[in-house]
């Protein structure tokens, strides 16, 4: 272990012990209801190899019978265990997030208060929601997957051991040799997430400081010096991403041996068991327990403590952790410029049914149209004309305008599905025509009116654009929606969803939760909640304007253009965009749908 490591877990040791003896009820239920998971997974496979040896082989299929339906009743106890298992969670998991967020707001406050030189914490962003929301994730994630891993792998392994000894023989060496091979790489695993961290804030930091300096970059020409701090980090992060992903090399190797190993060494040595008196039904009771209970917790253990595990442990070192010391301002030498111009505000074009929008952005807006124009037909009036706009990372948008104004043409033309007549649409500082369909659906997310539910279960259905999303996460989500009634009613996560038995609110909401855990930054809602009661729509779109990333709506309440940072009204004859004051105070349509809403 490296000095910096071994710092780290002294640092973060005192603290966690703190944390732990305040909730040692919740700690002991939680242990509670992992015995009983424990004892599911040991009568699953004794109850296979009974049913084979004393039953079926014996010629007594009653008894058989008897001992599958005692595996049954095993399993279906399952989700009954989950449950419990998830209604303790909360009571650790949130008082972490709550916690960390305190810490992160009062080093803030702090650094701020004391001034001088480097005195604003412009890392703070990303401790306080992007770093904070990984620790709790990652704690989440942690706890169920090791709790899960004791108490199955308990269970499995007595099983195995009731069942012969040397089944145990067989087992044990293939599964010590895949995680020990996966052990070795947690603690590079853990050092390249603490450079890759590092890089990520150095970066929203240059971006913050490159934002307040843009008019005296531009005027005195320093902008090249800027260009190439940038892209060092830029480079750096890269780096770090890279090394991650060898290290993410050798632990799915770890994983290929611990995982598939057992279960080929099992039918390898297959007459060497049945030599030393192993029966028929303990060798189908063994892959019973390897395949269902032993080998899938493994997996989830390595996947989880691979990634949450090292996550975990830097980000509450970068939260936890002792002040770092400020580094100094970057000199940027002088150069023949770079062109910055989004931190200005243009006026509106002076061209009929045209708008110039720029709002203070980083180097790159999220969302940009130049001078965009589009007609269904080559003599139709245009439904765009000329638009211009600039939507900046992290911001909230809002769409009105009468119907048939052009609103949910202009979604499709920024998600990509629909090419202007002219001018161009541009995400993330590239054009979107001619771009790959799979690039598009990683940078933006349409959700249309019609919400689109798919035969399944309700779990693949929210996940549908994250798969790897942990069941941790998916709760979180249904939480912050109000979509447990649903969920509960259907009969959980794991349910089968039958789209003509959802109302058209139940699919927007499943649609919205869907779109909320895509790790797309742009979410684009073409009247996503029209079906929604005016509590829900705000709950949905404030959940949805936490989410990190910008956020595009097209509104049909004043209430969402009053939560938006800023409302782009489409009148057919000038564009206008600002905050809900200032529309009231230039825009007469603004005015009257504004009144039309409160009629």
């Amino acid at each position: 272990m490296t000095s910096a490591e071994a710092g780290t877990l002294r640092r973060l040791a005192p603290p966690a012990r703190r944390f732990l003896a305040h909730r040692k009820g919740v700690l002991v239920r939680l242990a509670l209801w992992s015995l009983a998971e424990s004892g599911q997974a040991f009568l699953v496979g004794h109850a296979v190899a009974r049913s084979v040896d004393e039953g079926f082989l014996a010629g007594d299929p009653r008894r058989g019978l008897l001992w599958l339906g005692i595996a049954l009743v095993a399993v279906l106890s399952g989700a009954r265990v989950v449950r419990g298992v998830f209604a303790q969670l909360a009571g650790v998991t949130e008082p972490l997030r709550d916690g960390l967020v305190r810490r992160a707001v009062d080093r803030s406050m702090a650094r701020a208060a004391r001034g001088g030189p480097g005195g604003t914490d412009r890392a703070a962003v990303s401790r306080l929601t992007n770093q904070v929301e990984i620790a709790r994730d990652s704690f989440a994630g942690l706890v169920l997957t090791l709790r899960s891993f004791v108490f199955t792998a308990a269970g499995a392994l007595l099983g195995l051991l009731s069942l012969h000894p040397a089944l145990l023989v067989v087992v044990l060496p293939p599964l010590a040799a895949g995680l020990a091979l996966f052990l070795v790489t947690l603690r590079p695993m853990a050092a390249a997430q603490r450079r890759a961290l590092a890089a990520d804030e150095a970066l929203g930091d240059h971006a913050a400081r490159a934002r307040a300096a843009l008019r005296d970059l531009a005027a005195c020409g320093t902008g090249s010096g800027a260009e190439r701090s940038g892209a060092d980090l830029v480079a750096d992060a890269a780096a770090a991403a890279r090394t991650l992903a060898g290290w993410a090399a050798v632990r799915t190797a770890a994983l290929g041996v611990a995982g598939h190993l057992p279960v080929l060494a099992l039918l390898v040595a297959v007459e060497w068991l049945r030599g030393r008196g192993v029966s028929v039904g303990a060798l189908l009771g063994a892959f019973t327990y390897l395949v269902q209970s032993l080998l899938p917790a493994l997996h989830t253990l390595m996947t989880a403590l691979g990634a949450a595990g090292s996550r975990l442990l830097v980000v509450l070192d970068r939260i936890l952790g002792p002040e770092p010391e400020p580094e100094p301002e970057p000199e940027w030498e002088p150069g023949p410029g770079l062109e910055l111009e989004l931190g200005s505000r243009s006026s509106i074009a002076s061209a009929p049914r045209a708008a110039a929008f720029a709002v203070d952005t980083a180097v790159v807006p999220a969302l940009e149209l130049r001078a965009v124009t589009l007609s269904y037909g080559v003599r139709a009036e245009p439904v765009l004309d000329a638009l211009d706009l600039c939507v900046a990372p992290g911001e909230h948008l809002a769409v009105v305008g009468p119907s048939g104004i052009g609103k949910s043409t202009l979604t499709r033309l920024v998600a990509g599905t629909l090419a202007p007549s002219r001018g161009e649409v541009r995400l993330a500082g590239r054009p979107v025509t001619g771009r790959p369909a799979a690039e598009l659906a990683a940078l933006r997310v349409l959700v249309p009116q019609d919400a689109y539910v798919f035969s399944g279960t309700v779990g693949d259905n929210l996940a549908y654009l994250r798969t790897d999303a942990s069941r941790a996460e998916l709760d979180a989500a249904v939480g912050a929606f109000g979509l447990g009634p649903l969920v509960e009613r259907l009969g959980g996560l794991d349910a089968t969803v039958r789209p003509a038995e959802l109302s058209p609110g139940e699919r927007q909401l499943v649609a919205l939760v869907r779109a909320y855990l895509s790790p797309a930054p742009l979410l684009l809602l073409d009247e996503a909640t029209c079906h929604l009661d005016p509590a829900s729509e705000a709950r949905a779109e404030e959940a949805l304007a936490g989410r990190a990333g910008t956020l595009v709506v097209v509104a049909h309440r004043l209430s969402s253009a009053v939560r938006a940072d800023r409302t782009l009204v489409l009148d057919g004859v000038r564009a206008q965009c600002g905050t809900h004051a200032e529309l009231l105070g230039r825009s007469p349509l603004y005015r009257d749908l504004t009144g039309h809403w409160n009629s």
